[in-house]
């Protein structure tokens, strides 16, 4: 009877063993999942402020440009104030989902991608 005992809290043991270990392996794949995606996400943020950068320097030229061939300098800013604006309000309105969408199905393809 002693040796039954034994045993069932032998298989007890490893239970609780093989059930710690299962948690620890899903917090680690949990972990590395997040990171991935953090990485990406800030990834793709240093490459758009990259380019949000860029494209505020090359706004200042074209306007300090516009504004010198028009004689003032404040209607090149206003022309190219207006040409972003235009841009703006026209990805807002014809592209807004969809640019949504973009983001939300990078973002679950990479958390559901297998390493």
């Amino acid at each position: 009877m002693e040796e039954k005992t034994n045993e069932i809290e032998n298989l007890f043991h490893q239970a609780v063993d093989y059930s710690k270990t299962s948690f620890e392996i899903i917090k680690l794949k949990t972990l590395d999942k997040s990171a991935d995606v953090a990485s990406s996400l800030l990834t793709r943020f240093v490459y758009y402020t990259i380019t949000a950068i860029c494209l505020i320097v090359l706004s200042l030229g074209v306007s300090f440009w516009l504004g010198e061939m028009l004689g003032k300098l404040y209607f090149g800013f206003l022309i190219v104030a207006g040409f972003w604006a235009v841009t703006g309000i026209f990805l807002y309105l014809f592209f807004n989902k969809r640019i949504k969408k973009m983001f939300r199905n990078s973002i679950i393809k990479k958390a559901f991608q297998s390493s």
